[in-house]
């Protein structure tokens, strides 16, 4: 995985710009990209933006639940459309969770054109040890802050 672009992209507007590549493996029947291998795809492309060391993120990468995801298909993407390209914002932070917007289009795609698929996901900070839902730190909020559109 290949990040090419963060900050700022070509419209302006606050992203994280990464490259996911396409496995045979999630490929359907029907020769796209299938619905639920989507999902992890998803994944892949937030994990080294939120959750690899290196990233101000410090405890976020101690603990996290997906509490919500929401993934909208506009369009067909195939193995020969990879490796994806996946551009993510943050679309509200509140005391314990946070939702990622998501944009996905075929790699090489014009980043004006509308994307293949549209998603959020919810994540909620939490505590391993005690099983239980935490408040987001400031270092977390603060970083999370500065990837919030608008």
């Amino acid at each position: 995985m290949t990040v090419e672009a963060v900050g700022t992209t070509t419209a302006g507007a606050v992203g994280f710009h990464t490259k996911v590549p396409v496995r045979w493996s999630d490929m359907d029947v029907f020769q796209h990209i299938n619905h639920a291998r989507m999902v992890t795809l998803l994944e892949e492309a937030r994990i080294p933006w939120l959750f690899e060391d290196g990233r101000p993120t410090v405890s976020l990468r101690d603990g996290a639940v997906i509490a919500d995801l929401h993934v909208r298909y506009r369009g067909q993407l195939r193995h020969d459309d990879g490796p994806l390209d996946v551009l993510m914002w943050i679309e509200a932070v509140r005391a314990v969770d946070f939702t990622i917007a998501y944009e996905v289009r075929a790699g090489g795609a014009d980043p004006a054109s509308a994307p293949s698929i549209v998603a959020s996901t919810q994540i909620a900070a939490f505590d391993i040890d005690t099983q239980r839902l935490r408040r987001l730190t400031a270092a977390e909020r603060e970083y999370l802050e500065l990837w919030q559109r608008g």
